[in-house]
């Protein structure tokens, strides 16, 4: 994720639909920025967070996947989240993204477990998180709204998801080391 950004993301979340999640009508320029900032301050703080996602062909932006630092209940955790505009749901990018991101918190930072949240009835997330091997393990408040926690160890199965359509990019700033997972290539 970049300052430059900015404009792309406020397509991602000017999506009613994705905006659906948040129970808010939309995140203007200000709040958009606002938010770029903490995801950078929080890579910076931590070596991780929330990435950019681009289609490989056109390096269009459509989304984002990471890992975020969250206490729930007084615990802290890292969650696997991430958010994409509607126009490419139910095309395998967040598995896509997603896996690469899970193996990237086992196999780069040694996490040992990562946590989603998922909205309660939000059945398409459910099926993301469960194809990259989590597994549901409460229903929390969060917030104030209603959530299923789902969870992965570092010792848990692991599906080897194929990248059936290999069609993204997710640029990860990591301390300036250029990597490759999959068919994500990350870079600083």
């Amino acid at each position: 994720m970049q300052d430059s950004d900015v404009e792309d993301f406020l397509r991602v979340f000017d999506d009613p639909m994705v905006m659906a999640s948040f129970d808010v009508p939309g995140f203007d320029r200000r709040n958009i920025g606002q938010w770029v900032q903490r995801n950078l301050t929080h890579q910076a703080d931590h070596g991780y967070g929330l990435f950019s996602v681009l289609l490989r062909q056109s390096g269009k932006l459509i989304g984002n996947c990471g890992l975020t630092r969250m206490l729930i209940d007084g615990v802290l955790i890292v969650e696997l989240g991430y958010e994409f505009n509607s126009k490419y749901w139910n095309q395998g990018y967040a598995t896509e993204a997603a896996v690469a991101v899970r193996d990237f918190a086992f196999r780069q930072l040694h996490l040992r477990t990562i946590t989603s949240l998922v909205r309660a009835g939000n059945l398409a997330a459910m099926r993301v998180s469960e194809k990259i091997g989590m597994k549901r393990t409460a229903e929390i408040i969060y917030k104030g709204k209603q959530y299923w926690q789902y969870e992965i160890s570092e010792k848990s199965d692991q599906p080897d998801w194929r990248f059936r359509k290999q069609a993204l990019i997710t640029i990860l700033e990591i301390a300036g080391y250029r990597r490759s997972i999959g068919a994500l290539s990350y870079h600083g």
